[in-house]
């Protein structure tokens, strides 16, 4: 999925703001199921985030276009590992391997077989 960055994802020097590598990551993740035509938080059941393993190595600046890269490393009965890396062309600049839990009333559900099939389809 590729963002422009513009001033809103910036601090007063041009630069974006560390938090917003991580909603990057989440609005490429989201995509993923709208791209595939799924719903997200039907019937009470979502997922939620549980770790995050982040790691900044540039940053992205005002007026770049990035590019967010999403993987799925592991799937287990009721979460996923997922690794999300933005790049600015070949240049990496982030990276954030992310624990997300599937659940229903705040509680750790099993992934359904459709769910699974779409991660399988994303590893």
């Amino acid at each position: 999925m590729k963002i422009r960055i513009y001033y809103e994802d910036t601090d007063a020097g041009g630069v974006v703001y560390h938090t917003n590598y991580i909603k990057y990551c989440e609005r490429a993740r989201s995509q993923m199921f709208y791209d595939d035509g799924k719903k997200l938080g039907e019937n009470n059941r979502h997922f939620v985030v549980k770790k995050i393993d982040a790691e900044y190595f540039k940053p992205a600046v005002l007026g770049d276009v990035i590019e967010v890269k999403t993987e799925v490393l592991e799937l287990k009965g009721a979460s996923v590992d997922v690794l999300h890396t933005i790049y600015r062309g070949e240049e990496k600049l982030f990276s954030a391997k992310i624990l997300i839990v599937y659940i229903s009333d705040w509680k750790p559900l099993r992934l359904p077989d459709d769910i699974r099939e779409f991660f399988n389809k994303h590893s």
